[in-house]
């Protein structure tokens, strides 16, 4: 059987194996989406000790005010960390920022609160969500094209989709941490210190994945450009403005369902933390076993019909999807949360092989890094803030978030039918050629 490898650079160590590429690519996405997991589902705790205020709607807008500040800085992060993979190498990207995502994830739980030290506490947060905007803004698009670039050319889909499984499995780690501390925590245990404990492990992610990322092999950049944001944003802008469209809808999608609709449960319908982080942690546990099914699938039938039959699902169903979740019923918020999680498995099964195979080579990591991270920061990461504001003015209604979810699939539906080209079945230029034996 073929063992895919990848190149030593007259080292004569012994190449990787395909699971330790697989592990690399995505341990990072784990540490990145477990760390701004748990700020999202302890935002109403996080909104009451940094952002204090009478009225607890006004404190947790400010907690997802700097929530959303973490990643509207993240285009500048897909700037540095993809000027890097492009110019010195995918894989010294790749372990830089790893290292640096754990800085702010640790100081979150040593911060003081607002009691302690005044205003110098919301900054402080603010400050740290900035600084780990701009280390994961390189983190998972330079990660898929890592385990793309590894991959033979009809399972490009399957080897990227372990990029975002790790994405969804940090999440899913911090909600079920989350999920733990709260049903063996008091609520005052948990106010006071217990949050900080599930930040603090985050270190143990970071350092496995420091440890895994050495020698996984280095890169062949010869045919780098010298100038990849210019050639970005200049002869290669069509491509750049498709691959931004592309990842509108997973991205609003997947943080109204995964990240505000948590807190929604809970303040507007009255359900238990412990039971909304259960049943959320459920849904993930779904999607975590969907993304293989649906990456397999857009390697055999082609990325754009998952996009459009995803993106389409997501537009049609944003309504009744949300409306079941908000009828208070356990039962019926987890048949919406299926509905929406169905959607965005598609959607990611042709999203992360279509995002490398349409950018061209030499400006591979900063063109992707740059269009995912705009759509992701700016849509995606503004998306709790944005509902937070439309649930407050319908008085908890959430037709209006419909509506921002659903012309989120739309966005992302024409870009597909329309202006996309079918990319799965063509060689992919690669930067790292494997070796097979």
């Amino acid at each position: 059987m073929a063992v895919l490898m990848l190149e030593e650079q007259g080292n004569g160590s012994k190449p990787p194996s395909r699971a330790r590429v697989l592990i690399a690519g995505l341990i990072g996405n784990v540490m990145e989406w477990y760390d701004f997991a748990l700020y999202g589902y302890f935002a109403t705790v996080i909104g009451q000790q940094f952002f204090p205020s009478a009225n607890p709607t006004a404190s947790l807008i400010g907690a997802f005010g700097a929530f959303a500040a973490g990643f509207i800085v993240r285009p500048l992060g897909g700037i540095v960390y993809g000027r890097i993979g492009d110019l010195v190498g995918r894989r010294r990207a790749l372990t830089l920022s790893v290292i640096a995502m754990a800085i702010p994830t640790v100081g979150m739980a040593f911060l003081p609160t607002h009691a302690q030290i005044g205003i110098a506490a919301p900054i402080a947060v603010v400050l740290l969500r900035l600084l780990q905007g701009i280390s994961a803004g390189g983190e998972y698009t330079t990660s898929i094209i890592f385990l793309a670039e590894s991959a033979p050319d009809r399972q490009r889909g399957f080897f990227c989709i372990w990029g975002l499984w790790g994405s969804v499995l940090g999440m899913l780690m911090g909600s079920a941490f989350g999920d733990l501390l709260t049903r063996t925590l008091t609520q005052t245990q948990l106010g006071d210190w217990g949050w900080r404990v599930a930040f603090a492990m985050g270190s143990v992610v970071a350092l496995t994945g420091v440890i895994i990322r050495q020698g996984v092999g280095e890169d062949n950049t010869s045919n780098k450009t010298k100038t990849p944001l210019s050639s970005t944003l200049g002869a290669h802008r069509t491509a750049f403005f498709r691959v931004l469209a592309l990842n509108i809808a997973s991205s609003v999608g997947f943080y109204a369902v995964y990240v505000y609709l948590v807190t929604y449960v809970e303040d507007v319908d009255g359900i238990a933390d412990s039971v909304a982080l259960s049943l959320n942690t459920d849904v993930m546990a779904v999607l975590l076993l969907l993304y293989p099914i649906t990456a397999w699938l857009s390697d055999r039938i082609g990325r754009r019909p998952m996009l459009m039959g995803g993106a389409a699902l997501l537009c049609i169903g944003a309504l009744p999807f949300l409306q079941l979740i908000h009828s208070q019923d356990p039962q019926s918020i987890v048949r919406g949360e299926l509905g929406f999680t169905l959607a965005l498995a598609v959607v990611d099964g042709g999203k992360g092989p279509a995002n490398v195979e349409l950018m061209p080579a030499e400006v591979r990591c900063t063109g992707t890094a740059l269009a995912y991270n705009l759509a992701e920061g700016w849509f995606g990461g503004t998306t709790p803030l944005i509902a937070a504001v439309l649930i407050a003015r319908a008085s908890g209604n959430p037709v209006y978030l419909a509506i921002w979810v659903a012309l989120s699939g739309l966005c992302t539906f024409v870009t597909a039918a329309f202006f996309t080209r079918e990319t799965a079945f063509k060689p992919l230029l690669k930067q790292a050629q494997p070796q097979q034996c």
